[in-house]
């Protein structure tokens, strides 16, 4: 399922709110949602998740956006006229995770309500925009779009067994996917850059006939074994562009895995920390906008996912009299692997299964991102039952093997990220790792949420991989 979509849902979890009379909570896929006192139990309606933008016409026809009347008295919703964005909140003390509106939302577009079924995913209606991915857009000057950063776009690839990393979807809309007995694998979601190098077999040159030459055609590709980087969805030419002039921070990483790969190994790993010129890969927050007072004072008044960097490198240091290290490296930027592959000259991909991938890694000395926890999903008949004390209309049932694995990462999803210990941590990656394709999905807490949130209304301009995405859709 794809997390840039909304779903009808049907209204089961309702509670008051703990702090406001004339509101309500609702849970949709294990997220709190705030609603107002019309919203009945049993009702139909749509959730829409977070990082979700809303069409200006679903939007005008539903009243959702800011504007005033003459007066200057708001006269509609809360989202951003331009923006229209989702956001996780807190609202008097209570959590919103989403945005629900009842199934009649869909009233302007004249169809049959009773033709949308509970689960369904939206994203067009009857060819009418409702919902995409928000990203925060700006105009680009040329001086933005160098070459280093973009897809190449030459009908011949440049290395065409460099494969991409496909997206990892949200846990909560995808718990089908887990089966009793599956192993899983629970590991750290670190909020970087992703990057991809392999030894593969890359255009070397063309080679051209005389009738090549009269044509004034390339010729015919050659191709020889070599090293190749990129980002999730470029190929590097060099490092000296991208679409911020940022990509000089990727070099030593790419660099590192020379002369260390086998033949047709694709390594795959999140970069964490500062770009060469001292600014966050990722956009810093000001925590205050949370409002949230025990997060600030837990985590202090900016959150900058730092993981042990320094914005300036700080090499070791050496006590002159007994040569031994006193102070250790602290990097600008650090790397950290999560997946690896083997892949053929035929293009047949074989995934290396966790241990095996850090076995590799740790033969050339490189960083994986920590385990959390690693164990079997339990047998069916084996699987605890679920009994709501608070909602006693719900009938107790077992768990199902998602459910399960859903309560097991929201074990370890929240609190100070364990690398650098300075942030929270933006959440878990659970991978089934019985599966012959890698099959992973993310799980992001509240917390995170909220600060992702506000660094997107912030922005100027979107971070490094949105900004591909917007690349792609120009190109």
């Amino acid at each position: 399922m794809s997390e840039h979509v909304g779903y009808i849902v049907k209204v089961e979890n309702l509670r008051p709110h703990s702090n406001a009379d004339r509101l309500q909570v609702v849970t949709f896929f294990g997220n709190d949602t705030i609603v107002s006192l019309d919203t009945k139990r049993d009702e139909l309606g749509v959730y829409f998740p977070v990082d979700l933008q809303l069409s200006a016409e679903f939007c005008e026809a539903n009243n959702l956006v800011r504007k005033k009347d003459d007066a200057g008295n708001n006269i509609g919703g809360y989202l951003d006229p331009e923006k229209r964005n989702i956001k996780a909140i807190k609202l008097r003390g209570e959590k919103s995770d989403g945005l629900y509106l009842p199934i009649t939302c869909f009233n302007y577009l004249n169809i049959d309500l009773n033709s949308f079924k509970i689960g369904e995913s939206i994203s067009t209606v009857n060819g009418h925009e409702i919902c995409c991915k928000y990203i925060p857009v700006r105009k680009a000057s040329p001086s933005d779009r160098r070459d280093g950063n973009r897809t190449r776009k030459k009908k011949v690839p440049v290395s065409p067994l460099f494969i991409e990393h496909a997206d990892t979807e949200q846990l909560a809309y995808n718990l089908a996917a887990f089966k009793p007995e599956d192993l899983i694998e629970i590991t750290l979601k670190m909020h970087g850059t992703s990057q991809r190098t392999g030894y593969l077999p890359v255009l070397k040159k063309y080679k051209r006939t005389l009738w090549d030459i009269i044509r004034r055609r390339e010729g015919t590709p050659i191709y020889d074994w070599g090293y190749v980087s990129g980002t999730r969805r470029t190929v590097l030419n060099n490092y000296d562009g991208g679409y911020y002039g940022s990509n000089e921070f990727r070099e030593q990483h790419s660099k590192f895995f020379e002369g260390k790969l086998h033949k047709g190994e694709e390594v795959y790993y999140e970069v964490v920390g500062f770009q060469t010129s001292g600014a966050p890969i990722m956009a810093s927050v000001e925590n205050s906008k949370t409002g949230d007072k025990e997060f600030i004072k837990q985590y202090g008044k900016t959150t900058t996912f730092s993981y042990g960097c320094s914005p300036q490198h700080q090499p070791a240091m050496i006590n002159g009299s007994t040569g031994e290290t006193v102070a250790k490296e602290i990097p600008q930027s650090d790397f950290y692997v999560y997946r690896m592959t083997m892949t053929n000259e035929d293009g047949d991909v074989v995934e290396y299964n966790p241990d095996y991938m850090r076995y590799r890694c740790e033969q050339m000395g490189a960083k994986c991102v920590p385990v959390l926890w690693k164990g079997y999903i339990p047998k069916e008949n084996e699987l605890p039952m679920v009994v709501d004390f608070d909602d006693p209309e719900i009938d107790s049932h077992t768990m199902t093997a998602g459910e399960f694995v859903q309560g097991l990462a929201e074990q370890f999803y929240d609190g100070p990220d364990p690398v650098g210990k300075t942030h929270v941590r933006e959440g878990v990656v659970i991978r089934i790792v019985n599966k012959p394709k890698f099959t992973a999905y993310k799980h992001k807490n509240f917390s995170f949420k909220c600060l992702e949130g506000i660094a997107k209304n912030d922005a100027e301009a979107p971070d490094i991989e949105e900004a591909e995405e917007i690349n792609d859709s120009e190109n």
